[in-house]
Order: structure tokens, then C-alpha cells, then sequence
């Protein structure tokens, strides 16, 4: 079991209006009133920051993003800046999620880039690696995962460390049901860790290592108990309150 303080932190990709989000952001907060043993995130879509912040004010629930662009303003259509992000109370940012690299093409060099600004603007990024089911069955996914961790660490030192977090989405796993098995996770999350202490030393023991395949509240019990498995990045089951909340009891129990 994980030494860390386990992050349970929702997703909410493309989903929940202001309104929507101001109400399950009320509802998480009463159902964790005084809860602080583990940390809890939620990273609502851009639109829905501001009624969101509202919602968590006073709370012990972290704001995040889910992206975040590398200039901190310009002519940049359509993208928002580190400042934007901690105007409206965010902490945290998503940095590399799978659907960013497969849909908007984005590299390792690039969410290396964000996440330096992100640092420097006192966001803790939660950067994502992972591999593709053809990855995986072509017995690849050990080195797509160093390759992206390596990739989007690069430049980083032992004191960034204690500010990042990375999370492990095996692909082929978010939303479609199927889910690593816990050995299987802890097998790549080892990986990780190993990759983290030989760039940060002792330091890399510190980083927290979310699972983001499809945890839910039927499987996270077993995830919580590998030793390399600091929490979670949840999609789908942080987008009800009901789940979500399950959840965090569920990693509770692990403190």
C-alpha cells in the first residue's frame, strides 16, 4: 500500500454545465465535510471553472483544469493561460491525457513544455502516460510508458518533484469497460516509480502515481492496495456524486 497521501481526482473531460457543475460540486462538498485524511480534486471543463470555485470555496476540495497552454497570453484563439487558471482558484492541471495526444496530437516535448509552465505558475501538473491497446498487444506498453514519462520530465529536479504528479492511463482501459487488473497496473506503476528515483533520487519515491484506467468503486479497493498506486484519476464515476463520493471512502480506508 501506497506511503503517499492518496489523490482521488475526477476528470469531467467534456461534460457538466455551469449550473450542473455547481451542483455536484455542492454535493461532494457536503458529502466530505471534514474529510482530510486523503486529498480530492475535481478538474471541471473550462466554462464551468468559475461556478465551481464557488461551490468548493471554503472546502477542502482541490480546483483543477484540464489543460492549459504554454504562452501566458497573445494571440491564441480558443486556448487559456496558467494566469487564467489561478485567477479562478485553480491548483491543479491535467498536462498529456490520452485523448489530447490522440485527438489534438500533442508530444511528450510539448506537455514537457506545459508542464514547466504550469510549475512556475504554482499548478501542480498531473501529467498522463499511457499505451494503446495495439501497444499493448504488440508487448510495447514497458517502453511507450518510459519513453512519455522520460519525455515529459525532462529538465525536471528533485525539487520540481514534490509538485507533480503523474497518472498511468493504459488506453485501451478508459471507458470501455475493461480494466488492468491490479497487477497489471502495479507492474507499469513500478516502472514508473523506478524511471522517477533515477531522475529525482530519493525524491522520486514521493511522486504520486494516479491509475487512470476506468477505477470505479468495484475495483479501486484492490488498485489502493499496490504499493505503487498513490490514487486515482476517475473519469466517468466522478461525474456523480454518489460514486465519486464511494471513492473517497473506499481510499479513506487505505490511511
Amino acid at each position: 500500500m501506497s506511503k503517499n497521501k492518496i489523490l482521488i481526482a475526477g476528470n469531467w473531460k467534456m461534460n457538466k454545465t455551469s449550473a450542473e457543475a455547481k451542483s455536484l460540486c455542492a454535493e461532494i462538498v457536503a458529502g466530505l465535510a471534514g474529510q482530510n485524511k486523503i486529498e480530492v480534486a475535481v478538474c471541471p471543463p473550462f466554462t464551468a471553472l468559475e461556478s465551481a470555485a464557488g461551490a468548493l470555496k471554503g472546502s477542502n476540495v482541490v480546483l483543477g483544469a484540464q489543460n492549459v497552454y504554454v504562452k501566458a497570453d497573445g494571440a491564441y484563439t480558443g486556448e487559456i493561460s496558467t494566469g487564467m487558471l489561478v485567477e479562478v482558484g485553480c491548483k491543479t492541471v491535467i498536462l498529456g491525457h490520452s485523448e489530447r495526444r490522440q485527438y489534438f496530437s500533442e508530444t511528450d516535448a510539448f506537455i514537457n513544455e506545459k508542464a514547466a509552465v504550469a510549475l512556475k505558475a504554482g499548478l501542480m501538473p498531473i501529467i498522463c502516460v499511457g499505451e494503446t491497446l495495439a501497444e499493448r498487444e504488440a508487448g510495447k506498453t514497458l517502453d511507450v510508458v518510459t519513453t512519455q514519462t522520460v519525455g515529459t520530465l525532462k529538465g525536471f529536479t528533485a525539487a520540481d518533484a514534490a509538485k507533480i504528479v503523474i497518472a498511468y492511463e493504459p488506453v485501451w482501459a478508459i471507458g470501455t469497460g475493461r480494466v488492468a487488473t491490479p497487477a497489471m497496473a502495479q507492474e507499469v506503476h513500478a516502472v514508473i516509480r523506478k524511471l522517477l528515483v533515477q531522475q529525482f533520487g530519493e525524491a522520486g519515491n514521493g511522486v504520486r502515481i494516479l491509475y487512470g484506467g476506468s477505477m470505479k468503486p468495484d475495483n479501486a479497493s484492490e488498485l489502493l492496495d499496490q504499493p505503487d498506486i498513490d490514487g486515482g484519476l476517475i473519469g466517468g464515476a466522478s461525474l456523480k456524486a454518489r460514486s465519486f463520493l464511494e471513492l473517497v471512502t473506499i481510499a479513506k480506508s487505505k490511511v
